[in-house]
């Protein structure tokens, strides 16, 4: 018999676009509880489950659609740099030399180090090409300061070194935020901020009058030692890991790829199955095993997939 090329009913639909939105998952959920979606109440709860859900999987391990490239240009004499808000952590991280050339840019590996490794560095200040950097992993919450700070004195737009009433409990180094601006200030001393780099957190410089109220921001940044000498242009490269972002108001599709909607939608049922009244005990640790299980399947697949190298890093040591 003849091969018909013909299209039949039978054909495939052509499309692989399906991502359902907020809506959808949440009265999917709903009815894998044995409930309905009902009232506005109904919906929030869900979607403030969905939110805690997230921040869980952040939890879990590395999520590889949620990493980022980014890139900071380094500045002389300056060793602290801020994260997107965002930021869980970062995954890797090199120093780029000569990176105004695009024919002589070189990626040089720098270390990882903790806090105490750091605060042991005598001179926090020398400078040269970056070996070392420490991470720090803020909440990037922003706080009015609990000794009620202010500015002293008038300040412009330009002005690096900032008079305030009082310092006492504000790190020797970090972030303030004046009205909408932060600052990174390098050291204190007489309640005075030195060495402050203004627009920071992709905020706009501006002029302040004295008595505005300080606040203190937790940003996650980078320290990197030695501090960037002017040899050469310097830059950061990272790859950072992001949180997922928010559920959203009920039109937004979930951030998230295709293979885990299975897991969101499991994940989400259980969630509301240990909060909705009436739910059988029996079905609630049913939805648990569908949950775990869903998510071990997105998880297994959503892994880096190159083969593995190691390196050996030769060092001689030799008396002269």
């Amino acid at each position: 018999m003849p091969y018909n090329p013909t299209p039949t009913v039978g054909d495939s639909s052509g499309t692989t676009s399906f991502n359902p939105d907020l809506n959808e998952l949440i009265e999917e959920a709903f009815e894998r509880c044995g409930k309905e979606l009902r009232t506005g109440y109904d919906f929030r709860t869900a979607r403030r489950s969905l939110n805690f859900l997230t921040i869980e999987w952040a939890n879990k391990g590395i999520n590889m659609w949620t990493i980022e490239q980014g890139v900071i240009d380094l500045v002389q004499g300056q060793n602290t740099y801020w994260l997107p808000a965002d930021t869980i952590d970062l995954l890797e991280h090199q120093i780029r030399t000569n990176a105004n050339q695009q024919s002589n840019q070189t990626d040089i590996t720098i270390s990882r180090i903790s806090v105490s490794t750091y605060a042991t560095i005598p001179n926090k200040l020398s400078q040269s090409r970056p070996i070392q950097v420490w991470v720090q992993r803020m909440s990037a919450q922003t706080n009015p300061s609990s000794a009620g700070d202010t500015l002293s004195a008038n300040i412009s737009a330009t002005t690096t070194t900032i008079p305030l009433s009082n310092t006492t409990d504000l790190a020797s180094a970090g972030y303030i935020q004046l009205d909408n601006e932060v600052i990174y200030y390098q050291y204190i001393d007489s309640n005075t901020l030195y060495n402050c780099v203004r627009g920071q957190n992709n905020t706009t410089a501006a002029a302040h009058t004295s008595g505005t109220s300080v606040f203190i921001t937790q940003l996650p940044a980078i320290t990197v030692w030695p501090t960037p000498d002017g040899s050469t242009p310097y830059q950061f490269v990272y790859w950072r890991l992001r949180r997922v972002q928010d559920a959203g108001s009920g039109v937004n599709v979930g951030d998230i790829p295709f293979r885990f909607i299975p897991a969101l939608v499991a994940g989400l049922a259980y969630h509301l199955s240990i909060k909705l009244p009436g739910v059988d005990p029996q079905r609630v640790i049913g939805l648990k095993q569908v949950y775990d299980e869903a998510f071990q399947l997105a998880a297994d697949e959503d892994r880096e997939k190159a083969p593995i190298r190691f390196i050996p890093r030769q060092m001689y040591i030799g008396n002269r």
